[in-house]
């Protein structure tokens, strides 16, 4: 039985590759709800499948004198057609639906430039390597002050120095890293 409506379907599909009218009426009326069906599943909108229903038959129309029995069983070349006419329309509408240039997000990131990095690695490392030349105490009270926040009173009852002592070593420590950035 599906042979015989196989052979049918052929035979259909042929003759309106021979532009003949009621061949092509009678294939509408016998493959119209199978591919509607493939239509409506890839464009998810009736309306839409619809209307990509009729671009698929007017493609068949133009195309069917170019079937060929033995490559391709004729459900299987018109749900093709059907297939990749939904797919163009699917496409289509991401196209037609993206946003437009003004509501774009930006393009350019919010991460520094790399030239930009690099000058910042460089400066941390001319920091680092003047501190490491300072002597421990003041070095220490610099990195405790300025990177941990912790005031020069706390510092200097931490260390168990004088409060001006503190300040001492800390305003010293301080123009000999500035010497040494300079350079």
């Amino acid at each position: 039985m599906a042979d015989a409506a196989r052979a049918q379907l052929v035979e259909i599909l042929v003759r309106t590759g021979d532009e003949d009218r009621a061949a092509f009426r009678d294939l509408y009326s016998l493959t119209s709800a199978k591919l509607f069906g493939v239509c409506l599943r890839i464009c998810g909108e009736r309306q839409a499948a619809e209307d990509v229903l009729h671009d698929v038959y007017l493609t068949i129309w133009k195309r069917a004198g170019a079937y060929e029995p033995s490559r391709a069983s004729p459900i299987t070349w018109l749900s093709t057609i059907a297939r990749n006419r939904a797919i163009d329309w699917r496409r289509a509408q991401t196209i037609r639906r993206s946003t437009p240039i003004e509501d774009a997000p930006p393009i350019a990131d919010a991460a520094p430039l790399a030239s930009d990095t690099v000058v910042a690695d460089q400066e941390a490392h001319r920091l680092h390597h003047c501190l490491d030349r300072l002597e421990a105490r003041q070095r220490g009270a610099i990195r405790t002050a300025f990177f941990d926040g912790v005031t020069y009173a706390d510092l200097a009852e931490r260390e168990n120095v004088p409060l001006g002592t503190m300040k001492s070593w800390v305003r010293r420590g301080l123009m000999k890293l500035k010497e040494c950035l300079e350079k």
